[in-house]
C-alpha cells in the first residue's frame, strides 16, 4: 500500500480525553474515530489489525475442531425470559421494541439463541460432541465506557457454545478452548494467564479469565511469576486426546493465579517471597462450564444411548476480539507509539523513502515494494513528500514491526538499511538480502 493513496489520518497531539496508552495510539495512529460514548468506527489502520486477530481466533477455533456460524446481533427477548436472564441481566441489556411491538434486546451474548439453535436441529447423543461458535458485534451499555476499545459499549467478540452428554466430555470441551486460546494469545505475542475467576451473570462453577498483565489493568490480580514463564509454543496437540488436553490445562493452571474475587490469601502465601506477585491485569477472554444450567430451562435434550431424554452439558467460550487491539498496545509500545507483534501487525515492513523524486531511489523504493509483493508481503510504502523525521515518526507511531530506510547514501554504497521497531537495531544490507530477511521472518508467522 502507497501511503500517497491510504487513508491515515495521523494526529500531532495527544487527545485530551484519552486516558491510557492504547487509547491515546489508537486515535493518535488513525485506528478509530470515536462516534458516540464507546461506540467507534474503525478506520482502515485498525481495520487491518482487527482482521488479523480475528483471523487468528478464527484458525484456531477450527484447528480445535470447533464449527463457526454466524447469529444476528438482534435477538428476541423471549429466549431470555425462558432462560430467567431477562429481568436480572441489568440496565447494560439494550431493550428496544420493533415496529409490532414485539419486545427484542441487543445482543450481550448468546448462550439462549444458540440453545435455541440447538434444540431445534439436533435430538440425539450419536450428534455429539458439538461446539458452535461465531465472532459477531455485541453491545453492553455500561455506565462509564471509557479506554477507547478497552472499556466500549459496542464490541467484536468470538463467543462459542459446547453441547455435550455428560460432565467429562464438557470438561474436555472447557480443557479443549483453554489450550486453544493459549495458542490465540502466543500468536498474537502475548502472555496471558489463566485465572480461577468468578462466572457473574453467565454463571457456572467453573471459570478461569485470560489477563494479560499490565499498569493499566482492571482487575487486581495476584500469581505466582513461574506461570509467566510457561509457554505452549509450537507444541503438536491432538485435540481429541482428552489425557493431552488436560496435561497441557493442568500444567497452566497448578501455579497460583487468582483475581482478587476469588483471591486465597493463605494459598498466596505458601508461595516462595520471592515468586509473590501482585498486579493488574486486562482481561481477554473468558471460559465457562456451567452444565445444564441453560439446557434445563430452555428444553434443551437428546436422546441418551438407553433411550432415554436428558438435558446437554454445556459451556460458553469468549475472546474479546476488539478489547485485544488496546491489551496489545498496553502490552508493547514506547513513548515513541506502538509496537505491534509480527502476528498482527498491520504491514509487515514500511518502507520509507529518505529523498522522494530522485529517479535512484524511487527505483530502489519501487523494487523493494514489487518484490516484497511478489512473495505475499504487503509493504507499506511511504511515498509523500514530506521530511525524513516525519516520516519516521509516522513509522514509529503506528507500530509496524520493520522498517526499510532507502536513501542515496546508502545506495550509492548499495545498500539499504533495515531496522527493527522493538530492539531500535538497525542493520545495513543489499535490498535483496533485507527481502529475504523480512520474508524469512514471516515464515513462521
Amino acid at each position: 500500500m502507497r501511503l500517497t493513496r491510504y487513508f491515515l489520518p495521523v494526529l500531532k497531539e495527544n487527545p485530551a480525553d484519552a486516558q491510557i496508552v492504547s487509547h491515546r495510539f489508537m486515535l493518535r495512529a488513525g485506528m478509530i474515530k470515536q462516534q458516540a460514548a464507546g461506540i467507534y468506527s474503525w478506520l482502515p489502520l485498525g481495520l487491518r489489525v482487527l482482521r488479523r486477530i480475528e483471523a487468528i481466533v478464527n484458525e484456531e477455533q477450527e484447528r480445535a475442531g470447533h464449527i463457526p456460524l454466524l447469529m444476528p446481533t438482534l435477538q428476541p427477548a423471549d429466549l431470555w425470559r425462558e432462560s430467567g436472564r431477562y429481568g436480572d441481566y441489568g440496565e447494560e441489556m439494550l431493550r428496544i421494541k420493533d415496529r409490532q411491538g414485539r419486545d427484542l434486546l441487543y445482543g450481550p451474548t448468546n448462550e439462549e439463541m444458540i440453545t435455541d439453535i440447538f434444540r431445534a436441529h439436533v435430538t440425539s447423543y450419536k450428534d455429539l460432541p458439538l461446539t458452535l461458535y461465531h465472532i459477531q458485534w455485541k453491545f453492553r451499555d455500561e455506565m462509564r465506557p471509557r479506554f477507547g476499545v478497552m472499556r466500549g459499549r459496542e464490541f467484536l467478540m468470538k463467543d462459542g457454545y459446547n453441547f455435550d452428554i455428560d460432565r467429562a466430555a464438557a470438561l474436555h470441551a472447557y480443557n479443549r478452548h483453554m489450550v486453544s486460546y493459549l495458542r490465540s494469545y502466543e500468536r498474537m505475542g502475548l502472555t496471558a494467564i489463566p485465572m480461577r475467576a468468578a462466572s457473574g451473570p453467565i454463571g457456572g462453577d467453573n471459570t478461569h479469565e485470560f489477563l494479560v498483565l499490565a499498569a493499566t489493568g482492571e482487575s487486581e490480580v495476584f500469581f505466582d511469576s513461574a506461570v509467566t514463564e510457561l509457554k505452549l509454543g509450537a507444541r503438536d496437540v491432538d485435540y481429541d486426546d482428552r489425557t493431552q488436553v488436560a496435561k497441557i490445562c493442568e500444567e497452566f493452571t497448578t501455579l497460583y493465579a487468582r483475581t482478587d474475587e476469588t483471591h486465597d490469601a493463605a494459598l498466596f502465601d505458601a508461595i516462595p517471597e520471592e515468586r509473590r506477585k501482585v498486579a493488574r491485569g486486562i482481561e481477554v477472554g473468558q471460559i465457562f462450564y456451567f452444565g445444564t444450567k441453560y439446557s434445563d430451562s430452555m428444553g434443551a435434550t437428546v436422546v441418551t444411548p438407553d433411550g432415554s431424554k436428558a438435558p446437554v452439558e454445556m459451556g460458553s467460550h469468549g475472546i474479546g476480539v476488539s478489547r485485544l487491539l488496546g491489551a496489545i498496545i498496553e502490552a508493547s509500545h514506547d513513548d515513541k507509539g506502538i509496537i505491534w507483534p509480527e502476528g498482527v501487525t498491520p504491514f509487515p515492513v514500511g518502507i520509507v523513502n529518505l529523498k522522494q523524486g530522485d529517479a535512484g531511489t524511487d527505483a530502489a523504493c519501487e523494487g523493494l515494494y514489487k518484490a516484497l509483493a511478489a512473495k505475499g508481503l504487503e509493504a507499506l510504502y511511504d511515498d509523500r513528500d514530506e521530511r525524513a523525521g516525519a516520516k519516521f515518526a509516522t513509522m514509529d507511531l503506528i507500530g509496524l514491526p520493520w522498517r526499510i530506510t532507502v536513501g542515496p547514501r546508502g545506495l550509492a554504497n548499495g545498500v539499504v538499511e533495515v531496522t527493527s521497531r522493538r530492539t531500535g537495531v538497525s542493520e545495513e544490507m543489499t535490498a535483496e538480502a533485507a527481502v529475504a530477511k523480512i520474508v524469512a521472518i514471516y515464515e513462521g508467522v
